[in-house]
């Protein structure tokens, strides 16, 4: 990783200093408005504490939701704040506005140690348009720029690329340093043989990545209904799953180019609907009638990728292998969660890319059984694919 990080900086560039850190706090909020999930949270903690530890005080910038570039009230960052304060078990100052006087002085004013979590950044109309005249006034808040939010490091925004071209040096935290380092290790010196598990929806949101990760992968398994794409490609009926009519010649090319790389399932778990679950059924892939639809990989196929997954030295999952939060086609996605966990056991690496996966594995109880969970699923995709991230090329190079 050619990124620098807080362990690149010296003593004199932390110690008295403030740290504009930028962390990933979007995050879910319960009925009573408290967080309900605070995972996001803990992830930065390593981070602020480090830069705490060295004699800094942490100024933390994130973003919530989708206001659209205007305060809202249901979007406020308070109740995050508050969480915070009970993880970090010190006092964490929340201040209702971004920029500006206020907030540059509450800044000045903080004590080694000190943390403080401004409002949502979202609230500033030049946010995400990565506006050069906020981004100097985001600059204003610190005197060097950290960037911990991977979950967001594919933005080009104000807070994520901009600032850093005013506020240095601007440097990775400590997650966004394991998130390239996993990701980017298992793309550049996977342990052999590497298997990637690629599900969702839809073909067209991957296709990317299946390009990308073809020519580097031993064995690329495809499950959920991007699936079904597939065996409309290769001539057989799929009854009322979902299919992408336009992506079957993209469909049948890589079926031609991938050979024995590109495993599909073998088999599907059926049903009339996906409230329909007590009239599911697994039959061939080749078998779907007309007016069943497939709403997870069968039973045959879940075995098979077991047994690859168990097999493998490096794995990295991105996408449900069905409709995992309505049982029983959550069987595909706990089955591959659960041959990954056994995988790690066995001392390989283990990569689950955000998103749904990371969901499904958290909701399984394997979250803590991998080696690395990532906090982005976006962000993991389109780093997969070989794009250049806004959020890390903004920072400074080794």
């Amino acid at each position: 990783m050619n990124t620098k990080t807080i362990r690149d900086l010296t003593a004199a560039e932390i110690q008295g200093k403030r740290a504009l850190v930028r962390v990933d706090f979007n995050v879910p909020l319960d009925e009573q408005g408290a967080v309900a999930d605070d995972t996001r949270v803990t992830a930065a903690l390593p981070t602020i504490n480090a830069l705490r530890d060295g004699g800094a005080s942490v100024v933390l910038l994130a973003h919530f939701g989708r206001p659209k570039g205007a305060p809202e009230a249901k979007y406020s960052l308070a109740p995050v704040a508050a969480r915070l304060k009970q993880l970090l078990s010190c006092p964490v100052h929340f201040l209702d506005v971004t920029v500006g006087e206020r907030a540059v002085e509450a800044t000045q004013n903080l004590a080694p140690g000190d943390v403080l979590l401004l409002e949502n950044t979202r609230f500033l109309s030049g946010e995400e348009k990565n506006d050069e005249a906020l981004s100097y006034q985001l600059a204003q808040l610190g005197d060097f720029y950290v960037n911990d939010a991977f979950g967001a490091a594919h933005r080009a925004h104000a807070s994520t690329a901009g600032v850093a071209k005013f506020c240095r040096p601007a440097v990775a935290g400590l997650l966004m340093e394991k998130e390239l380092a996993y990701l980017g290790g298992a793309l550049a010196h996977p342990e052999r043989p590497f298997v990637a598990i690629l599900g969702g929806s839809k073909i067209s949101g991957k296709i990317d990545v299946v390009e990308a990760l073809l020519p580097k992968v031993d064995k690329l398994l495809i499950g959920g209904a991007m699936a079904c794409t597939f065996f409309k490609a290769m001539g057989f009926e799929t009854g009322n799953s979902l299919v992408e009519p336009d992506r079957l010649d993209m469909a049948k090319d890589l079926l031609s180019r991938a050979g024995d790389k590109l495993v599909l399932p073998v088999d599907a778990t059926i049903a009339p609907a996906m409230d329909a679950g007590a009239q599911a059924s697994a039959v061939g892939r080749d078998a779907i009638p007309a007016g069943q639809a497939m709403f997870d990989i069968g039973p045959e196929s879940t075995a098979l990728y077991r047994e690859l997954v168990e097999s493998a030295r490096t794995v990295l999952w991105n996408g449900p292998m069905g409709v995992f939060e309505k049982p029983p086609f959550d069987a595909g996605t706990r089955g591959v969660a659960e041959a990954m966990a056994i995988a790690t056991g066995k001392g390989a690496t283990t990569i689950i890319g955000g998103g749904d996966s990371a969901a499904a594995v958290a909701e399984a109880g394997l979250e803590s059984q991998m080696s690395h969970v990532s906090t982005g699923g976006g962000a993991s995709l389109e780093f997969l694919e070989g794009k250049d991230l806004p959020g890390v090329s903004a920072l400074d190079a080794r």
